[in-house]
């Protein structure tokens, strides 16, 4: 018996703690885990024994019980016949019930003998199996709807007429109020055939009743799991056993009062107009059916007949009740409770302060709610503010200082006006979220009172500072917060924004050419960068005169005494000759020498000199680099360097210079981690440490999951990135047109038989692989199909014979006899310097005179071939992708040959751009070959989705299809349909 007042405050709590939803999650956890197969009492041997009644036709009827998990439902033949098993398992009991059965035209009591189900045994066996008789599918849907309200966490605590603790089921929604009177009145005469008591008529139990009082026993029985008293210990509402706990039937009816409660509550809180008066608290009453309505509770007192037609007769109980609920817990509304007529709550400061905090959600986790006027909440914000310098100086430059520090504060403003100091300080000493400023009341947040508190933050860098403000938010503790740039460092911000906003900048007079506008802007927003100590990467697309503009920037460099001096050029081995051209065609009077060779030395340099270096030469010679005061620093083919734990990229971060500059037309060929590797060697610092910037960036944007990722990052790198192409109106108008084509061939059968078997054997290897030699398995694959499309001999390591054995190749010599017909000339890139051997070998032996250049080709030799080429000594071009596919002029071809399919569009576009470039003026005919039905045919597909995202998202290529499943690359591998 639970009787003292500790024993009942430990029931309540039973409840408050657990809760509607608690309870239901105990029980969808307990079936989910596995932990127990059947709810309790519903053995595996009891559920089967149901479940064969319940399929060989028996009717079903529920049987209440007190408390209600003590109803049974109730099988039985309605034949007649007596159902004979010899062997009824534990917890199925064999009971002999009274039912108003049908009688000719009438109807009378019939004693019926069946078998007596408990709920959980019941339960069990109508969700597994299909009842063939109809009262027994009815039942199977009422515990189907029963299983959904508990699901719901629609149940509450309540106690029988006899004092038993019991679980109900509701309050129901209005939406299963319908449900449940469908359900009801689509029950047939056997599903409900129960004698109502009293005398005659003879009537049977309405079905809706008998439904609820069956969701009643699911509830009761359901819930009391063997966790409930683990979690609870031996309290009412988590035992299973029925023990009557007389001293419950207060807290009891209350508590299902209040969850099946017609009429609410809530406290409207009214501001003072001036500063003696005090806050109310004023009692407001709605119905559950319709919380629009809602009517002040004075009325109650003073109009009851009126506020009872519009509330219903139990309004006024049920105000009083939800008041003493709101009362225990929070005591102020015990005053309430003290008055005739309660109506409203005059409140100290310190209790309107308390509803504004624990004292709402305490009251809403009673019933009640809390409403203030929308006045009083004012859009009283905070932003941080970057700029204010803690050390002396105020131009742009100094702000970048790696010396300086930059502010970092909150601004708080109310209504859109910023606060002034002293308002800021009075929020701060008041700790409350209830302040008066401006003579108002205002509801402040309070984390943010406690950031104005400490309102001056540790100061930023200037690196963090910009990339902070070009982003509008800076992160600390993990949490994104808002910030503007003010000061100085605003107008930089507001500077630098737009790389193409800025007037186009004259060229220097040196300069021997006509510098486009596009080009001219391109300079002026260089120039600025390199002024202002930031650099730059200048990503144009190939052909748009890179080379040119960095050399206008060299010679505008020079007119000023604080930026004059030498420029290092560092690019590929093969540039070397056409940087030397171009320097010697733009700018005549300017010393250029090639860092290069044997007999290379920086003796006797010029003040106004541009020096190439290699990549390879940096390496070794970065010591004697780093002697001379570089005024900037070019970095051409940038991608080069787009792993920055390489030797060449940290050599190259190693050389000091006034400014830096990169140039390339890919400043993304795989991930973004290589935009991050440029842009921090040109903007040191910017983009934060490489894990920051993969975390708060680029595992975004390359995984498409945030829209908002991608433009945060453009705001932040857009400054320091100009990229235009070719396609862009008003760039370069003059470029005729291109044309690309994907020309589809067809296997040989040689092919085919030789693809089909290394597919067979190689998947066979990586079903049984995982990790490491997995991935290394699927890359053998695919290069080894790659071959196999491009030529068997290069797959089989052969030399000859070539005719007859490739599509491909059967294509190439009717493209290429066509071109040379015209008397025109062509590229042919190929990935491997294998194949090309092979191409060179082959055309040779058919008369077409060719040149063949690879990353082996020494420097000199590449400059003769690009001469010969030009010249039109030769009309097949044979070039190996990696090594000639950026850097070289070569606008004498008007068709390009794509032998076989790179990973990266933008790769493909680069090489395509040695012939389609400024200086071209005839039409060129781009020609990509693809086998039918092979991986190469499948890539391609995927290609043009990838060009589409190459701007913020490049996929890390071959890399990421060694992640597909066993069957996704089985489906990309196969051979389909040839022609």
């Amino acid at each position: 018996m639970v009787g003292s007042d500790g024993e009942r405050d430990a029931v309540r709590t039973t409840w408050d703690m657990m809760g509607r939803k608690r309870m239901a999650q105990v029980v969808v956890r307990e079936s989910a885990t596995g932990t127990r197969s059947a709810p309790p009492l519903a053995t595996p041997e009891a559920t089967a024994f149901a479940s064969d009644l319940l399929g060989e036709g028996c009717a079903a009827v529920f049987l209440p019980g007190e408390p209600a998990r003590l109803g049974r439902l109730l099988l039985w033949n309605p034949a007649g016949a007596a159902i004979g098993y010899s062997m009824v398992p534990a917890g199925v009991e064999t009971q002999s019930v009274e039912l108003v059965l049908p009688h000719g035209r009438s109807v009378r009591r019939r004693r019926v003998k069946g078998y007596a189900l408990p709920v959980a045994v019941a339960v069990a066996a109508l969700a597994g199996t299909r009842p063939a008789h109809p009262a027994a599918a009815a039942w199977q849907a009422a515990a189907r709807f029963a299983l959904r309200m508990l699901a719901d966490g629609r149940l509450h605590p309540a106690l029988t007429p006899a004092g038993y603790d019991t679980w109900q089921a509701g309050p129901f929604t209005a939406a299963q109020r319908q449900t449940l009177d469908a359900l009801a009145a689509a029950f047939p005469p056997h599903a409900h055939c129960l004698p109502e008591p009293g005398p005659a008529p003879l009537r049977i139990a309405e079905p809706a009743a008998l439904v609820r009082q069956f969701c009643d026993a699911v509830a009761d029985e359901l819930v009391r799991t063997p966790a409930a008293p683990l979690a609870m210990g031996a309290l009412p509402y988590a035992w299973r056993e029925a023990r009557a706990v007389p001293a419950l039937r207060e807290w009891a009816e209350e508590t299902a009062t209040a969850f099946t409660a017609e009429v609410g509550v809530s406290l409207r809180v009214d501001v003072p107009e001036g500063r003696r008066q005090r806050f109310r608290a004023v009692l407001q009453v709605h119905t559950a059916a319709d919380p629009s309505l809602v009517v002040e509770a004075a009325r109650l007192w003073s109009e009851p007949a009126e506020v009872e037609q519009l509330l219903g007769p139990r309004a006024e109980t049920e105000t009083l009740l939800a008041l003493r609920r709101g009362a225990r817990a929070w005591p102020p509304l015990q005053r309430l409770l003290q008055d005739a007529a309660p109506d409203q709550l005059r409140l100290t400061d310190d209790e309107a302060f308390d509803l504004l905090g624990d004292a709402t959600d305490t009251l809403r986790t009673a019933g009640i709610d809390v409403h203030w006027p929308r006045e009083l909440v004012k859009a009283l914000t905070a932003t941080a503010e970057i700029g204010q310098r803690t050390t002396p100086g105020s131009s742009a430059g100094g702000l970048l200082d790696t010396d300086a520090l930059l502010d970092f504060r909150w601004q708080i403003s109310l209504g859109g006006e910023p606060l002034t100091e002293a308002e800021m300080d009075a929020l701060a000493e008041a700790r409350r979220p209830l302040v008066r400023l401006r003579d108002q009341w205002v509801v402040a947040d309070p984390r943010l009172v406690a950031r104005v508190g400490r309102r001056r933050m540790e100061p930023l860098t200037p690196m963090e500072a910009l990339s902070a403000a070009l982003t509008g938010e800076v992160e600390r503790d993990d949490e994104p917060i808002p910030c503007t740039a003010v000061g100085p460092l605003g107008d930089l911000v507001a500077r630098i924004r737009d790389p193409e906003s800025r007037t186009p900048a004259p060229q220097p007079t040196a300069l021997k050419a006509t510098l486009r506008d596009y080009q001219k802007r391109g300079l002026a927003w260089l120039a600025e960068m390199c002024e202002l100590g930031l650099g730059g990467c200048l990503a144009d697309d190939m052909g748009l005169g890179k080379t040119i503009t960095l050399i206008a920037l060299h010679l505008h460099r020079q007119t000023g005494v604080a930026t004059a001096g030498p420029t290092l050029v560092v690019c590929p081995a093969s540039l070397l000759g056409n940087w030397q051209r171009e320097a010697a065609r733009f700018a005549p009077s300017t010393p250029v020498r090639r860092y290069h060779g044997g007999d290379r030395h920086l003796e006797d340099l010029a003040r106004d000199e541009i020096v190439l270096v290699t990549y390879g030469v940096l390496r070794r010679d970065r010591e004697v680099l780093a002697e001379t005061a570089w005024s900037l620093i070019a970095a051409d083919e940038a991608q080069h360097v787009k792993n920055p734990y390489t030797v060449t990229a940290r050599h190259l971060r190693a050389l000091p210079a006034l400014a830096r500059v990169a140039l390339t037309g890919t400043p993304v060929e795989n991930n973004l981690s290589e935009l991050w590797a440029i842009l921090d060697w040109t903007t040191p610092g910017l983009l934060g440490p490489l894990t920051a910037f993969r975390d708060r960036h680029a595992r975004a944007v390359e995984a498409g999951e945030d829209p908002e990722a991608a433009e945060r990052l453009s705001h932040l790198v857009r400054p320091f990135l100009l990229r235009r192409k070719k396609s862009d109106p008003g760039i370069a108008p003059e470029l005729p047109a291109k044309t690309e084509t994907d020309r589809v061939v067809a296997l040989t059968a040689e092919q085919a038989g030789l693809y089909e078997a290394v597919v067979r054997e190689t998947m066979t290897k990586i079903g049984e692989s995982e990790g490491i030699a997995r991935r290394g398995l699927v890359l053998k694959l695919l290069t080894a199909l790659k071959q196999i499309c491009n030529h068997p001999a290069q797959y089989l390591r052969q030399s000859t014979p070539l005719r007859g054995r490739s599509g491909k190749l059967d294509l190439l010599d009717e493209l290429i006899d066509t071109i040379t017909a015209e008397g025109e000339s062509v590229l042919v890139f190929t990935q491997y310097k294998q194949m090309a051997t092979l191409l060179e070998r082959h055309l040779a032996e058919r008369g077409v005179p060719t040149l063949f250049l690879h990353g082996g080709t020494p420097v000199a030799g590449r400059e003769d071939m690009v001469e010969r080429f030009q010249h039109g000594e030769v009309p097949v071009f044979l070039l190996s992708l990696k090594a000639a596919g950026t850097g070289l002029n070569l606008t004498r071809a008007t068709h390009v040959v794509h032998y076989d399919r790179w990973w990266n569009p933008a790769v493909e576009d680069q090489a395509t751009d040695r012939a389609y470039r400024i200086g071209q003026d005839k039409p060129v005919q781009v020609h990509k070959l693809l086998t039918e039905g092979t991986v190469e045919d499948k890539v391609a597909k995927l290609l043009e989705s990838k060009r589409a995202l190459a701007d913020a998202v490049v996929g890390s290529g071959e890399a990421a299809l060694t992640e597909l499943s066993d069957t996704d690359l089985a489906e990309l591998v196969a051979l389909g349909r040839q022609s």
